[in-house]
């Protein structure tokens, strides 16, 4: 990345309620470990992320079991209401020591089964690029456009489209700018790519892998588990 840094954000501000009322699905236990715990131990081996903030809720009692939180690279700070304002207070977190040229590494903390190689390969992806990129993964399935009659419209070109996914890796001044803009329009972007693009920024792209998903209902688990699982074996 040249004389640009690296800094993680990786936002475990939400409780999930989709998936539990009971508890944040971050803490629920994966292939012996909690989810947090397995996310962040995979980020921590990536050496040129220098420091990984979290914006959360510290004081949740779930953080005592992700042995990860004991590294000095992993800070905890206060969360926001929505995502836009989880990373926004990482972004405030970081000013101290990050420039506008420094890269800012987006993660959710319910991914935990993307690889080092598909992180590296995003680094490599943005590493020249003014703005900087995204993980996604090719649409398999045929796509259809429906309208709320409960009827289709017609079918769309699947190879001009990608699910989006994370890491997402922005230049610091770039991310902070677009997520500013954002807010105070009362924007709440679904992800760090749609802020950029709202901003008329150009984002880039590099397909990773389908088995990066996103815990969001309580049989994801098993799907992780699964892939965890795999993973070891190759």
């Amino acid at each position: 990345m040249g004389p640009s840094r690296m800094w993680g954000i990786v936002p475990a501000a939400g409780r999930g309620i989709r998936f539990s009322d009971r508890i944040p699905k971050q803490f629920s236990r994966l292939h012996g470990q909690t989810v947090a715990q397995q996310c962040l131990a995979r980020l921590l081996r990536v050496p040129s992320i220098e420091r990984l903030i979290v914006p959360c809720d510290p004081e949740d009692p779930g953080w005592r079991d992700v042995d990860a939180c004991s590294e000095d690279r992993v800070e905890l700070i206060k969360g926001g209401k929505e995502r836009t304002d989880s990373v926004l207070n990482g972004l405030k977190s970081l000013s101290l020591v990050a420039n506008e040229k420094d890269w800012i590494l987006v993660h959710d903390i319910v991914r935990p089964c993307v690889t080092i190689e598909c992180i590296m390969k995003l680094i490599d992806c943005v590493r020249d690029h003014p703005v900087g990129g995204i993980l996604t993964s090719s649409i398999v399935d045929t796509v259809k456009l429906v309208g709320s009659d409960g009827i289709i419209i017609r079918t769309k070109n699947r190879d001009s489209m990608r699910l989006a996914q994370t890491p997402q890796i922005f230049r610091f001044g770039e991310l902070h700018r677009a997520l500013e803009s954002a807010s105070e329009n009362s924007s709440s972007p679904s992800d760090e790519a749609s802020a950029l693009e709202w901003f008329g920024r150009p984002v880039l792209f590099a397909d990773g892998r389908h088995d990066n998903i996103k815990i969001t209902h309580p049989e994801d688990l098993a799907v992780a588990e699964a892939i965890l699982s795999s993973q070891e074996r190759l």
